[in-house]
């Protein structure tokens, strides 16, 4: 078998991939090779765009939008500051006001309409107590609360007004409670002491803070405009009962004790803890199983001890008078007594000199 070149060439030929090889480098060259200018090279195509990718596409035509401008103001149109204030500007038909109700804006949005009174607001009339209502307050931490009175003054059966000095800002039903309490055990106690009551000592009432100004504590009763503090009531005569004061008699605190524990949920007096030791607490705090806490411990009067009186005076003191004169003149009173004495005194006893010498001042 004989080989020859020309045969091989003639049976292994490499045209075909030399010619793709071409058109390979002549496609990367291309691609390579970008534009000088870009707004230029956008015009036109580039030369070696074999494909086609460079060549400029069609842009949208822009069209300006036309914005409708408000006709001209006419020369006979009056000015703003000639119209009347009291006329309300003109509607077009079918649109409702900013103040009236539509279809966007519900009426409770429009106007915000006043809650009822509610059953406590009703009963608490001018004949029990002086009592307007206050607005709802709404503090941090669920402070404040509703339907609020601020309890200036309580009025007895007889008419008689009963200040709450100062005014203390409550919740109806807690203003209520306080009100009956005053007009049905207060009144009586007074009248068993001869008088009636004229003020009642207010110690605290809202205040928005933690138990026992505590921080970090839970929210007080304080707080929720649902407890007062009391330290006495003050009668017609000028008489102050304490509540917490020892010099009043045992059994009137007690009697009170009795009264504030059957009608309060709460009741902190002495001995519940030291906050306590000078007023009693009272609220309304609703627990579990209608849960009652009445801490109230009521000590013993104080002893009475005498005082102190000075011994009685003697009845062979002198008088005051010479009693009083200071030492340096009854030196002075002995010299001058020597001399105006005669011979015949001088034979007196020393002894008796001395015994019509007058006494001395004594200490008390």
């Amino acid at each position: 078998m004989t080989f020859s070149l020309t045969e091989f060439r003639r049976k292994w030929s490499c045209r075909g991939f030399m010619s793709v090889g071409a058109a390979m480098v002549t496609a990367a060259l291309g691609l390579s090779l970008g534009p000088i200018e870009r707004a230029e090279a956008r015009k036109y195509p580039a030369p070696l765009d074999i494909f086609g990718l460079g060549t400029p596409r069609p842009r949208p035509a822009v069209h300006a939008a036309k914005i409708p401008l408000p006709r001209p103001r006419p020369e006979q149109a009056p000015r703003a500051a000639d119209k009347p204030t009291d006329e309300a500007p003109p509607q077009a038909e079918g649109k409702p006001s900013q103040d009236q109700p539509g279809a966007d804006k519900p009426a409770e949005a429009a106007s915000p309409a006043q809650k009822p009174p509610s059953a406590c607001r009703l009963a608490l009339t001018e004949d029990v107590a002086i009592a307007p209502s206050i607005p709802d307050i709404r503090g941090p931490g669920a402070c404040g609360g509703e339907d609020l009175v601020r309890l200036e003054a309580i009025v007895l059966p007889d008419k008689r007004k009963v200040a709450v000095k100062p005014a203390a800002i409550l919740r109806c039903t807690m203003a209520s409670a306080i009100a009956d309490w005053v007009r049905k055990d207060m009144a009586p106690l007074a009248t068993s002491l001869g008088s009636s009551i004229s003020d009642l000592d207010n110690f605290d009432s809202f205040e928005c803070r933690g138990r026992n100004r505590v921080a970090g504590a839970l929210l007080s009763e304080h707080g929720k405009a649902n407890a007062i503090d009391i330290r006495a009531i003050k009668l017609a005569n000028g008489q102050s009962i304490g509540f917490t004061d020892r010099t009043t008699s045992r059994e009137m605190r007690e009697r009170v004790l009795h009264s504030v524990c059957a009608r309060f949920s709460t009741v902190l007096g002495p001995g519940s803890d030291w906050y306590h030791e000078d007023h009693i607490h009272l609220d309304l705090a609703q627990r579990r199983n209608d849960y009652r806490i009445c801490q109230w411990h009521v000590w013993d009067p104080l002893p009475q001890v005498a005082p102190l009186l000075p011994a009685e005076r003697p009845e062979e003191a002198p008088p005051r008078e010479v009693a009083a004169k200071p030492e340096a003149k009854e030196g002075a009173d002995d010299e001058a007594a020597e001399k105006s004495t005669s011979p015949e005194d001088k034979s007196v006893p020393e002894k008796k000199a001395q015994s019509t010498k007058p006494a001395t001042k004594k200490r008390r």
